[in-house]
C-alpha cells in the first residue's frame, strides 16, 4: 500500500471534486524544482515518437531527477505539462492516465497543462515540469 501523501490537498468543499490533478497542495520542507523534462532517454535519445510513449519517458526522467534529492513522486506538489497537440492529448486521455499511474502511482498533485505551437527539441511533443516538497 503506497504511503500517504505528506501534503494537504486544497480543494474548496462547494467545488466540483477534481479528476487526476489538484486544485492547490499546502506543503511544508525542502523544494525541489525540476527542470521541464521531454520524452528522451538519459542519452538524450528519442526511443519513440509515439505521444503517449514520450509522456511516460518524460515521467521516468522526473522521477529520476527526484531520486538525486531522496524524493519520490509522492512529494510532488505541481506538473506542468506543454504538449504540441491538445487534440492527440484529449483523444488519448486513457493511455495518458495509464502512463502516468504506472509511473507516479495514483498521486495527483496540482497541475497546469498549456498547448505550444512547438518545443525545443524537434522530436518532442510534450515538455513536463516538476516541483516537488520533501517533507522536514
Amino acid at each position: 500500500m503506497p504511503a500517504p501523501t505528506p501534503h494537504q490537498l486544497l480543494h474548496p468543499s462547494h467545488w466540483k471534486r477534481a479528476v487526476g490533478y489538484a486544485n492547490g497542495m499546502l506543503a511544508e520542507g525542502r523544494t525541489v524544482f525540476v527542470g521541464g523534462q521531454i520524452g528522451w532517454n538519459a542519452e538524450q535519445v528519442f526511443e519513440t515518437d509515439d505521444f503517449v510513449g514520450q509522456i511516460e519517458q518524460a515521467l521516468h526522467n522526473i522521477v529520476a531527477v527526484l531520486k538525486e534529492a531522496d524524493a519520490k513522486p509522492e512529494h510532488l506538489v505541481r506538473l506542468t505539462w506543454y504538449v504540441t497537440d491538445k487534440a492527440e492529448y484529449l483523444s488519448r486521455l486513457t493511455d495518458v492516465g495509464n502512463a502516468y499511474r504506472a509511473v507516479l502511482g495514483k498521486h495527483f498533485p496540482a497541475m497546469t497543462m498549456v498547448q505550444v505551437a512547438d518545443l525545443i527539441e524537434d522530436d518532442a511533443k510534450v515538455e513536463i515540469e516538476a516541483t516537488a516538497v520533501i517533507p522536514g
